[in-house]
């Protein structure tokens, strides 16, 4: 008997069953639709109750405050539309951002043909002058070209002067706005257009050849139409930057007496007493504006197909420049000197001057005329490393928060089944149709009227950088998800690994590379941001770029703004390379 039972085989082992596939992903997808909805909720308060706010305020008689919503309706802010100042200043609105976006387009697009489809010298390097403007924020770039062409006392006009040549440049009107504001976001449509051109089939350029077309035939008639959507979008992203613009408005065409929609808005609610309820109003016209615009670029684009990517590869066709090289060459040069030498020079010799202003370029070589101390002095001022101390706190927590938001955000939206993930998506995209200052006036009043002791405090500045930051943190996280397959996650979960825990350890590590960068640029974002903090802050939640502007406003701290400045310039250029950097070293470690 027992040996008999020795000889029997034993019955082979075989694993309890799971539990059947589609039970359970009923069972996953019953708890995505209600997992979403505090998810939803928090998205909600973050963009429509500051929204609300400004609705609110644009017909009752009172603005929010303590203890009073102001529920006392009215339409008689709507005759602020009426005043003069509003036309002009919605005229002059669309006169800049339109001729900026025009001027940036041509900057951007330039730049982009001929590093992509050119075989133009130095190409690396004039790539690289292609988006150097974004290490330069916006508002630091228009204050060093206040030093540079304001009619008195900038450089430009000193240098002429000592050349006998009077004060022929004036930064403080339309069209140094125009120039300044297009500068400073040509690399945008630089980005667009270089990726849609790198990317261009090369097959109807070359039937466009064959039949007898020359190369600016071909590039009038074939390429350009085809980086249509490239041109649109990036040109749309811009007139809408542009026009919501408060900074560079303020810095350059409120000393020429020239108000924009935004600088309009900021006076009104900083006059007294403060008129928010009429700058309501105006909010919500720059508010329908964008909207309108938005929508009308989607109709354009709708109406034919752009398609020329297909499942063969292609490589884009190489044009020669013969003799035109050096022309181009020095055009790419040219830019780089207006958009980042001579600013960047601006601000070195303001900071290391011992006189804020000089008539001469002679007085320099005077005993005394240079003092190199005013960069120790910053590191060493309560300011600076307030400010400093601050900008690191609020920069980290609201990159912090704002990536681990996109991340459920889009993994809800692309990853369940929620009845609620198209408005979750739709809302996530609000804050692009809300000017910053909208927005940010919005969250004064909101954190003014919660009950929640948070303004006064560095957390209503994260709350205000997480929601007008949403967009791109959103995009950036989901892009990742949408390109990444599920099957994994899923595989892990049917093993009987709970949903969280194959997050953790499945999707998260695969997508660790989108989710650094996405933080990373969310840093940088929230490092340059200035028109919201602008309604948010106090004299103890002061942030850098508030500090900048702050000293530069006050001209008798002119040498100490300058040194500032250069200084959160290089801590920019650190911030803007280490996306790329960081990507790429984890992106081959993951291969």
């Amino acid at each position: 008997m027992s040996s008999t039972s020795v000889l029997e085989p034993a019955p082979p082992m075989t694993p309890r069953p799971p539990a059947p596939t589609r039970r359970r992903a009923r069972r996953i997808g019953r708890r995505g639709k209600v997992a979403s909805l505090p998810l939803l909720a928090v998205v909600a308060f973050l963009v429509l109750v500051p929204a609300g706010f400004v609705l609110l305020a644009a017909f009752s008689k009172e603005v929010p405050r303590p203890g009073s919503i102001g529920l006392d309706l009215t339409l008689q802010n709507i005759r602020v539309l009426t005043e003069a100042g509003v036309i002009g200043a919605t005229l002059n609105s669309l006169i800049i951002a339109f001729s900026a976006t025009l001027l940036a387009l041509t900057i951007g697009g330039f730049l982009a043909f001929v590093t992509a489809r050119t075989n133009v010298p130095c190409k690396g390097f004039i790539f690289l002058i292609g988006l150097m403007p974004l290490f330069l924020p916006s508002y630091v770039g228009a204050l060093a070209w206040s030093l540079l062409g304001s009619p008195g006392a900038g450089l430009i006009n000193v240098a002429f002067r000592d050349l006998g040549m009077g004060n022929p440049v004036n930064v403080y009107t339309i069209g140094g706005v125009v120039m300044v504001m297009a500068m400073y976001y040509a690399p945008y449509a630089f980005l667009l257009m270089h990726s849609s051109m790198s990317l261009m089939n090369p097959d109807l350029e070359d039937a466009s050849s064959v039949h007898g077309g020359s190369t600016w035939h071909t590039i009038r008639s074939v390429t350009t139409p085809l980086a249509l959507p490239a041109i649109l979008g990036s040109g749309l992203l811009m007139f809408i930057l542009i026009l919501e613009n408060f900074p560079v408005a303020q810095v350059l065409a409120t000393p020429g007496q020239i108000d924009t929609l935004p600088t309009f808005i900021y006076r009104l609610m900083n006059t007294s007493p403060s008129r928010g309820n009429e700058a309501s109003v105006i909010a919500i016209v720059l508010v329908a504006a964008v909207v309108t615009i938005t929508l009308v670029q989607r109709r354009i684009l709708a109406k034919r197909s752009y398609t020329t990517i297909s499942g063969k590869g292609v490589k884009a066709r190489t044009l020669p420049l013969g003799r035109f090289k050096t022309p181009v060459v020095a055009v790419a040069l040219v830019y780089f000197l207006l958009a980042i030498v001579l600013p960047l020079l601006a601000l070195f010799l303001s900071a290391i001057r011992s006189s804020p202003y000089m008539q001469s370029f002679a007085s320099l070589t005077e005993p005394g005329a240079l003092d190199i101390t005013s960069f120790a002095h910053v590191f060493t001022s309560e300011v600076f490393t307030t400010a400093a101390t601050n900008s690191v706190i609020v920069s980290l927590l609201a990159a912090l928060g704002g990536t681990i938001l996109a991340f459920l955000v889009g993994y809800t939206v692309y990853r369940t089944s929620s009845y609620a993930r198209g408005l979750l998506e739709a809302l996530s995209m609000v804050p692009l149709a809300i000017p910053a200052i909208v927005l940010g006036i919005g969250l004064l009043w909101t954190w003014l009227v919660m009950p929640i002791p948070v303004y006064g405090t560095l957390w209503v500045l994260i709350i205000g950088f997480v929601a007008v930051q949403m967009p791109q943190g959103f995009r950036g996280i989901a892009a990742a998800i949408q390109a990444t397959d599920r099957d994994l996650e899923d595989s892990a979960v049917l093993l009987g690994a709970r949903r969280t825990r194959a997050i953790g350890y499945v999707t998260i590590p695969l997508l660790r590379v989108a989710v650094s960068s996405t933080f990373l640029i969310l840093l940088m974002l929230s490092m340059r941001e200035l028109t919201v903090p602008l309604f948010l802050y106090t004299t103890d939640t002061r942030i850098l770029s508030i500090a900048i502007y702050d000293q530069f406003e006050n001209g008798g701290a002119l040498q100490e703004a300058s040194a500032m400045a250069l200084i959160y310039c290089a801590i920019m250029f650190l911030l803007s390379y280490l996306p790329r950097r960081f990507g790429a070293k984890n992106g081959a470690g993951g291969a």
